[in-house]
């Protein structure tokens, strides 16, 4: 477990999330993807997202760099704030200044996000190109030497390669490489080894500690996969169907879960079931977004869940300083 850096309560947050709602309206139906989502992420911090697929963990992050699309979807509340910036009141040219700049973006599947036709050197290049003045030979050379930071052999002759020509590791090295490129202060990073071996994988988490020490920067870290969780991450937010289920720090997550839906993901890692047992699983799906279950989203799923579940969205319960809970009644039998 990553027990690096962790902000103090007096200093104020790299970025900060509050009470974040994004829709999707269609003819008859409006789906709420995020629903009401806090968070922070401090400086030289990594925190991570995490859930199942179809909690908004993906939106989420898209709607920080404002690469959601309005319509079909819609902010409907919340603020955004990085630094002294209040990103949602910024049009899409003011973000230009503040994407792939301050805060970059790695994204899940390097082969889709690259330009097939363009070589990586290129690409690289542009990206410093769009916020930096830069002569060709220095492009070329900071090209080189983002290259070499991220393990890719040599460099100078890799430039000219166009990614089909890149294994999936290497595909995934040169997206670190350009989300590197114009030094930012956070990079958020969606999903980036779920295409990967295990043993790529892990290659690649040892490279964003390696950059994040280097560069002094900040990581925002999305995945459904709590092994990575427990290797990269400094803070927790478990999401679930568009919010926040618990926060706090990782010992605090992993040694004691406070919510149900956080205790099922942990169950259900091999490493906890015991020899000769099932894996444990949660039975059913996280809700369609467009039709969340009265009370609290997680009630159809929830071994604890009780009549009361049913009245009213759970409120945080604080277990103790930095770790907090959406389950009233696992907070009542337990206090």
């Amino acid at each position: 477990m990553n027990e690096g850096f962790h902000q103090k309560s007096s200093e104020s947050p790299l970025l900060s999330v509050e009470d974040l709602r994004v829709y999707f309206r269609g003819d008859e139906k409006t789906a709420r993807a995020v629903d009401g989502v806090s968070f922070e992420v401090g400086h030289r911090e990594t925190v991570c997202l995490v859930g199942e697929s179809g909690c908004g963990k993906t939106v989420t992050a898209l709607t920080v760099l404002g690469l959601v699309s309005c319509p079909p979807g819609e902010i409907a509340g919340g603020r955004i704030r990085f630094r002294d910036l209040s990103l949602l009141e910024m049009d899409d040219r003011q973000l230009q200044t503040v994407r792939g700049n301050q805060i970059a973006m790695v994204f899940q599947e390097p082969l889709t996000s690259l330009n097939p036709v363009f070589t990586i050197g290129d690409q690289i290049m542009e990206a410093v190109r769009i916020h930096k003045e830069m002569s060709e030979t220095n492009l070329r050379l900071h090209a080189v030497s983002l290259l070499n930071d991220v393990g890719i052999a040599s460099p100078e002759s890799r430039l000219g390669d166009f990614p089909h020509q890149l294994s999936g590791g290497q595909r995934q090295r040169v997206m670190i490489a350009m989300a590197l490129a114009c030094s930012p202060d956070l990079i958020i990073a969606d999903e980036p080894t779920t295409a990967l071996d295990v043993t790529v994988q892990a290659q690649i988490l040892k490279l964003f500690r390696s950059v994040q020490t280097e560069h002094g920067m900040s990581l925002l870290y999305i995945t459904h996969d709590l092994g990575v969780v427990a290797a990269v991450a400094d803070r927790v937010y478990v999401m679930y169907a568009g919010m926040i289920a618990e926060q706090g720090r990782v010992r605090q997550i992993f040694r004691n879960p406070r919510h149900p839906y956080t205790q099922g993901l942990l169950a259900a890692l091999p490493s906890r079931s015991r020899r000769g047992e099932r894996l444990h699983s949660i039975p059913g799906s996280v809700p369609d977004p467009s039709q969340k279950p009265a009370g609290c989203p997680f009630r159809p799923r929830c071994p604890r869940a009780e009549d009361s579940c049913r009245e009213s969205f759970p409120e945080m319960c604080d277990w103790e300083e930095g770790h907090r809970a959406r389950c009233p009644v696992l907070f009542r039998t337990m206090t």
